[in-house]
């Protein structure tokens, strides 16, 4: 799949912009600060509906303006699709091929997006919150039914701890975290089993991709860490009840979850070196596209921000010549990594304030 056009009114920086891609190698250069991530975000909002650099839609939309419309168009499978995503006043519009569609997980799957930013090579480094909005991410643009559970999950979490803390001024209705109790069980133990079924099939393709990245040097493993096991999930709630009365939070279930990475036995979440770190990040992100692509049977689109500069030539080299068969759209600040490696690069925009350019013409 790829993506033919966008278009946009009144997002970010961008009071209209109009793009073409190519679909293979696309370069978005130009100073910071000057809509070239935006570009991305565009990109992205239209596969799942969703910021990555915000929670609130409000603050996509241009400063000063209560309107914003991105118009994108794709091709899939031979077949052209339009997706329109409006939100006037706070209200948000979907459709596809000018059909609106009701629900926004019902606009997951029609295009598949993977994300490379330089966040992403910290993803180890950083909390396990970090580890989990990975996997949530990828699993919920290939199996709407997770999207739904995890969604159910996270409010029925989040009323089962209001409970707990108004539970400290009214002890008559703890009996009631029984009915929550019964519902955080039933979508959590679908969530720990999609995500032991994800990060099983993607520690293969992790495997290989780090050993040819670090020259045949090291092996990676990276296993499913649950909070709990899902067979033993609800005895867990009723163990641990008095000690989440005391603390005024759910202390097992799978917002608890982490994935392990360990070279030859050792921990690099804790111990291991920067390199060792950002080469496994690399290695998760390009195993992402293989798993997705086995997934779909198709090509996702890949956005690639800033990366290149994050990462010696060498990386470099390998990212690009891993990705050489997708769509990618690439930003960066120059174009001296390129040139000076030869690399490929079949159409270039110049980004400034707010404004393309191709060969110094706007678009």
């Amino acid at each position: 799949m790829i993506i033919k056009s966008i278009e946009l009114n009144n997002f970010r920086n961008y009071e209209v912009a109009n793009i073409e891609f190519d679909k293979n190698i696309n370069i978005l250069y130009g100073d910071n600060a000057q809509g070239k991530t935006n570009l991305l975000e565009a990109c992205y909002y239209s596969a799942i509906s969703k910021s990555f650099k915000s929670n609130k839609d409000k603050e996509i939309i241009r400063f000063g303006q209560d309107y914003l419309s991105i118009k994108t168009i794709i091709d899939k499978n031979d077949r052209e699709y339009a997706i329109d995503i409006s939100i006037n006043n706070n209200k948000k519009t979907i459709k596809v091929d000018n059909v609106k569609i009701n629900k926004t997980s019902d606009l997951l799957g029609l295009l598949n997006v993977i994300l490379f930013s330089p966040e992403d090579l910290n993803i180890i480094k950083n909390g396990p919150s970090e580890r989990r909005r990975f996997f949530d991410n990828e699993i919920s643009q290939i199996d709407r039914i997770y999207l739904s559970d995890l969604i159910n999950y996270n409010k029925v979490l989040n009323n089962r701890n209001k409970l707990i803390r108004d539970i400290a001024f009214d002890n008559s209705i703890k009996d009631t975290l029984d009915v929550w109790d019964m519902q955080l069980v039933e979508y959590g133990k679908k969530i720990i089993k999609r995500r032991r079924e994800f990060i099983d099939e993607l520690k293969y393709y992790v495997k290989d991709k780090h050993f040819k990245i670090s020259g045949g040097k090291e092996e990676l493993i990276i296993n499913y860490e649950p909070s709990i096991d899902d067979m033993f999930f609800e005895d867990e709630l009723i163990n641990n009840r008095e000690k989440d009365l005391k603390y005024a939070q759910t202390s097992v279930g799978p917002h608890r979850d982490d994935i392990s990475f360990k070279i030859d036995g050792i921990d690099i979440r804790k111990f291991g070196s920067q390199g060792q770190k950002r080469c496994s990040a690399l290695s998760l992100k390009l195993s992402e596209i293989d798993i997705v692509s086995n997934i779909i049977k198709d090509k996702p689109v890949l956005l690639l921000d800033d990366v290149l500069s994050e990462l010696d030539s060498n990386r470099q080299k390998f990212l690009l010549e891993s990705i050489s068969d997708i769509q990618t759209i690439i930003t960066c600040t120059g174009l001296d990594d390129f040139v000076n490696n030869r690399f490929d690069v079949n159409k270039v925009f110049n980004i400034v304030d707010g404004n393309i350019f191709i060969n110094n013409i706007a678009v």
